[in-house]
């Protein structure tokens, strides 16, 4: 059985104060998910406070995550963070691909495979992020947009790539930060295509990925989606900056873990 993982991105939010507030609400909860069930949490904060987040999770089970990486290894990239930084001031994931950055600041699905190369090579477990626009989905074409910007990964690597303990998550962008949530139903449907589109190349490996939901997932909704079959967790926006929700939709993938 998959375990479950639900990790909280943070985007742009955040300072010294309101992030050791939430972390300390987070770890006084801790006891009370654990007992729900297993769980992995991970937490994703801006780059200038990976390092104090680190020292504040040293001990607690709690993995922590970069939101991005850049996909040169060292070099004259004013502003870029290497891959093996973030896995010097304790980082075990990073974020590639989502979709703010993807639209925001135009990468392309070859940077994105070449950042998610960049995170293995520094031993950081890649979380691959694809999903649709509105229009796209409108358009009938989820699956072959999933399938480009997953078969970009696929293309440069090979299905090994996956094996290691890659995580994806799929985000459909009309439901990130909106208020509006696929429906389990939705969610699970393009969930069961990425991992067919996975054991295609292996069944093994397409068995063992950790697929995760994004699009505005909170603690009243999560449940119905966590018991999904094809969804092993969520990687969480707004509701991940306050330590309550992050907690209820932590306990609800502990509950459907069990």
């Amino acid at each position: 059985m998959r375990d479950y993982l639900v990790a909280g991105n943070w985007k742009m939010n955040g300072g010294t104060a309101a992030n050791a507030a939430l972390l300390q609400g987070i770890l006084n909860g801790l006891p009370e998910v654990s007992a729900a069930g297993a769980v992995e949490l991970l937490v994703c904060p801006p780059f200038p406070f990976l390092e104090a987040t680190a020292e504040k999770l040293a001990g607690t089970g709690i993995a922590l995550g970069a939101q991005n990486l850049s996909e040169h290894a060292s070099g004259a990239y004013t502003g870029e963070v290497a891959a093996s930084m973030l896995r010097d001031v304790g980082c075990e994931y990073a974020i590639v691909g989502h979709s703010e950055r993807r639209a925001l600041f135009g990468e392309t699905s070859a940077t994105v495979a070449a950042k998610f190369e960049a995170a293995l090579a520094a031993r950081l477990v890649p979380l691959l992020c694809v999903g649709e626009t509105l229009e796209e989905r409108a358009a009938g074409r989820t699956e072959a947009v999933v399938g480009e910007q997953l078969g970009a990964v696929l293309e440069r690597l090979g299905i090994e790539a996956f094996a290691g303990g890659a995580v994806i998550a799929y985000e459909p962008v009309w439901a990130i930060g909106t208020g509006h949530t696929a429906t389990p139903g939705q969610a699970q449907d393009v969930h069961r295509h990425i991992r067919r589109l996975l054991a295609e190349e292996d069944a093994a490996v397409g068995e063992e990925v950790q697929l995760l939901y994004g699009g505005s997932v909170k603690g009243d909704n999560a449940a119905g989606l966590m018991a999904m079959p094809d969804i092993d967790g969520g990687l969480i926006g707004g509701a991940s900056l306050k330590a309550d929700e992050f907690l209820a939709i932590a306990a609800a993938a502990a509950m459907a873990r069990s």
